[in-house]
């Protein structure tokens, strides 16, 4: 395939302050990831120069203005500058308005070329959503971003790690409200929107699993009726139109039985009920150095018009600007974008 032949991947390297950028530059610098896509950085051009110095690489950054004339020759960082930052201003590991105000403007710029067709999909390192919050930003996060910005009417975060993935009915509400959230029209578009994004991922007949929300899976009401009333109704919806859904199954079991094999996804009702399991699976904390080892792990928005993967870490400021960060989620990231693009395309 030729070099333009590869899908152009646009990348928001997160909040400045961060390990976004240092993640992005070392990302970049894996020439394996220019046999399957053109990776290009939306960024400020001092930005990535400082995180390719302090991570040592060799790498020249290569300031694009035209989207077609990028270096993708593993040799050069390719950054679209934007130009809302200056480089002595940057502060690294502290809460920011400015660094806030400049992410979320990096991210409104993928978003943009992606919705024009400019870039085949897109990448976001993590923001911070206190200094999002300190811009004056209403966003809860990413997915509500991508959300709000394609006009989008139904999509779900979904965290995926090798064969383990869990997509969310509710993310970034209260325990408390979520457990409000909880509707069989809601439930059954996560359904759906699961199934559809497998299918989009290479798998042809996709098994899923849906969670429920109480202790047991309610014991037959006993513990609650949200999975009689709105989930188990959902997932007869699924069923009837042909998909290959189960539940509600237990919140104690679901997790085993899709790490061992009986499910290609799990539908989980609130934030933490998918994030624990699928970060247990992708983190590996090493106690003697303090950091970990092993940051695995994507963040997909189903249901979106365009393509968006991310991350699945934060900003992690307690080791910005070390060189240090570890870029695994952020590879990851880029290579499930270049999946879904071709499969797309």
């Amino acid at each position: 395939m030729s070099e333009q032949a590869l899908p152009l991947i646009g990348i928001s390297v997160g909040d400045p302050g961060g390990i976004g950028p240092e993640i992005t530059a070392k990302a970049l610098a894996m020439p394996e990831l220019y046999e399957i896509c053109r990776p290009l950085a939306i960024a400020e051009t001092e930005l990535m120069k400082n995180a390719a110095d302090f991570s040592g690489l060799s790498h020249q950054v290569h300031l694009v203005d035209d989207l077609g004339g990028g270096r993708y020759d593993g040799k050069h960082l390719n950054v679209y500058d934007l130009k809302n930052l200056e480089g002595r201003t940057i502060v690294l590991r502290k809460v920011s308005a400015a660094n806030g105000r400049a992410s979320y403007e990096f991210v409104i710029k993928v978003i943009e070329l992606a919705m024009a067709g400019t870039i085949d999909a897109t990448v976001t390192g993590p923001i911070n959503k206190e200094a999002i919050a300190a811009a004056g930003i209403k966003h809860a996060g990413h997915t509500e971003i991508f959300g709000a910005a394609t006009e989008a009417k139904h999509y779900a975060m979904m965290l995926t790690h090798e064969n383990f993935r869990v997509i969310h009915v509710t993310t970034h509400v209260s325990l408390r409200k979520a457990c409000d959230l909880i509707k069989k029209d809601r439930v059954y578009s996560v359904i759906r929107l699961a199934d559809i994004t497998l299918k989009e991922m290479g798998i042809g007949s996709p098994r899923i699993g849906v969670c429920g929300l109480n202790p047991h899976a309610g014991e037959n009401g006993l513990f609650g009726r949200e999975e009689i009333d709105e989930i188990e109704p959902a997932v007869r919806q699924g069923r009837e139109e042909g998909m290959k859904v189960e539940g509600p199954v237990p919140g104690d079991t679901i997790f085993s039985k899709m790490a061992g094999g009986q499910y290609d996804i799990v539908v989980v009702m609130y934030h933490d009920q998918g994030h624990i399991p699928t970060k247990l699976k992708g983190f590996q904390y090493d106690e003697k150095t303090g950091t970990f080892g092993s940051i695995s792990g994507v963040n997909i928005t189903a249901g979106l018009p365009i393509i968006r993967v991310s991350v699945d870490h934060g900003t992690a400021f307690d080791i910005a600007g070390k060189g240090i960060a570890n870029p695994d989620s952020m590879i990851e990231a880029i290579e499930t974008a270049a999946l879904l693009a071709g499969n797309r395309s």
